[in-house]
């Protein structure tokens, strides 16, 4: 037991350069597989359920490497997390009220040719924004080959572009 206090330390000790680079490899390790528990959508779809995993994994973790907190506690409390975010993310799956609420719902930002303004300001987008996101994603400035643009429930802007005529 000497060893493990030897290599990594005590909580609330003054922690050497070699113990804090050991718990930072057996955190950075402990986060993977906690991270690939929590599941894919944790940092691929950036939604606020998933922000918060983020979030909160890199607060409660970075305490164990620089000692702040007793280790086995830390990730006892970073895996309860990973647990919250299933049981949360299976739940919404379930029940598309709380998958709403939880989530939001996209925003209708340009329909017809016009933009709606009330819904612009609603996401906080002005609409030099919808020609930056048309300019990157349809390679286009003319709104007249655009049929409808929405901010998604990620926050990321996507545009329909019109059907051309058959």
């Amino acid at each position: 037991m000497e060893i493990v206090g030897l290599v990594f330390g005590r909580h609330g000790e003054n922690l050497s350069v070699l113990q804090m680079v050991s718990r930072a490899i057996l955190v950075f390790f402990i986060s993977l597989i906690l991270l690939r528990l929590s599941g894919r959508r944790s940092f691929g779809m950036r939604l606020p359920l998933d922000n918060i995993i983020v979030i909160l994994l890199g607060a409660v973790l970075s305490r164990a490497v620089v000692g702040a907190s007793p280790f086995l506690p830390t990730v006892a409390a970073a895996t309860a997390i990973v647990a919250l975010h299933r049981m949360v993310g299976y739940v919404q799956v379930k029940n598309k009220e709380l998958s709403r609420w939880l989530q939001g719902h996209r925003i209708l930002l340009f329909e017809n040719g016009i933009f709606l303004k009330r819904n612009l300001v609603r996401a906080l987008v002005s609409e030099e924004d919808i020609y930056e996101v048309m300019r990157l994603q349809a390679f286009d400035e003319n709104l007249e080959t655009i049929d409808k643009v929405y901010m998604e429930r990620n926050g990321r802007i996507s545009i329909i572009k019109k059907k051309p005529d058959a």
